[in-house]
């Protein structure tokens, strides 16, 4: 059951709960990705409705889309590791390939039975990232599917759980910040081992008594995204001015109401912000923090 600190406003709290509802769209796996490693660690299950990745200590397991994207609403339900997950790292993201790629990330940190996962969310581009930005929930994401969602146009990436935004990164281009726009990405995901850094600094490590541990996907969604093939976007334009109705989303930005909904998930979940590490960046914080 989700909670809420005593001082969430009610329609904010409604807003969160009825978002754990959005609706289900139905995805075929087979055609929508292949399976790139884990030795059959990776299923495609339930008439290819649903993906599951395993890890074991040999080997964990992964997948990738077979299209490539350049921007898109990228929606993914996922069901992550039960129990004393410590150790594990599920990653969902988009990425690019080369030595100047983008990548725009969900890593899920896990964790000992009863304590709290951390989303860890990350923005690369040309190469550069150390841009993290991490989250505890107001759910448990063990014990049903919840919807992880990647929106990114021209204007910005929105980083969304249930439908309420977590995170914003906006396109500062015009004071120097670069920004993913000219690299087509695949979308990623696996599920893998790293007791060296992910559960407390690397303190606590992957119990492999509790193996194997699976994490589940279902109802991707990317009919609000521009394919990317041949040097060709499926989109007749990625200009906001001439974006159709359908392809709303390509200027879409937060509007009053979600950005409430940012700044108060940022307030009782945001666990760590780089854009107030000062110790980390003693030459001065990076640009972004000082626009936002």
């Amino acid at each position: 059951m989700a909670s809420f600190p005593s001082n969430f406003p009610l329609m904010l709290m409604i807003t969160l709960l009825v978002g754990s509802l959005m609706p289900a769209f139905a995805s075929n796996f087979n055609q929508d990705f292949d399976i790139t490693w884990g030795d059959g660690r990776a299923k495609i299950l339930n008439n290819t409705q649903l993906l599951t990745l395993s890890l074991d200590k040999a080997s964990g397991s992964g997948f990738q889309s077979r299209n490539e994207y350049l921007f898109g609403k990228i929606d993914m339900q996922l069901k992550l590791v039960p129990g004393n997950s410590a150790g594990t790292v599920t990653a969902y993201y988009l990425s690019s390939k080369g030595s100047t790629w983008d990548e725009i990330d969900f890593e899920f940190l896990g964790n000992l039975s009863g304590d709290p996962y951390i989303i860890h969310t990350n923005v690369f581009s040309q190469g550069k990232g150390n841009r993290e930005q991490q989250f505890y929930l107001w759910f448990d994401p063990t014990a049903d599917f919840h919807t992880y969602s990647i929106l990114w146009n021209p204007q910005n990436i929105i980083f969304s759980v249930d439908g309420t935004p977590i995170r914003e990164f906006k396109n500062l281009e015009s004071n120097g910040v670069p920004f993913p726009k000219n690299q087509p990405m695949r979308i990623y995901s696996s599920l893998w081992n790293a007791d060296d850094w992910a559960t407390r600094g690397g303190l606590v490590k992957t119990d492999w008594t509790q193996a194997p541990f699976t994490a589940s996907y279902r109802n991707f969604n990317a009919n609000n995204a521009c394919v990317w093939s041949s040097g060709a976007s499926s989109c007749s334009s990625n200009s906001p001015s001439s974006a159709s109705t359908s392809n709303a989303w390509l200027s879409q930005e937060l509007d009053s109401t979600s950005q409430e909904r940012l700044k108060w998930v940022q307030k009782n979940y945001m666990i760590y912000n780089y854009c107030k590490d000062t110790k980390r960046f003693p030459q001065g914080l990076p640009t972004e923090c000082t626009m936002s």
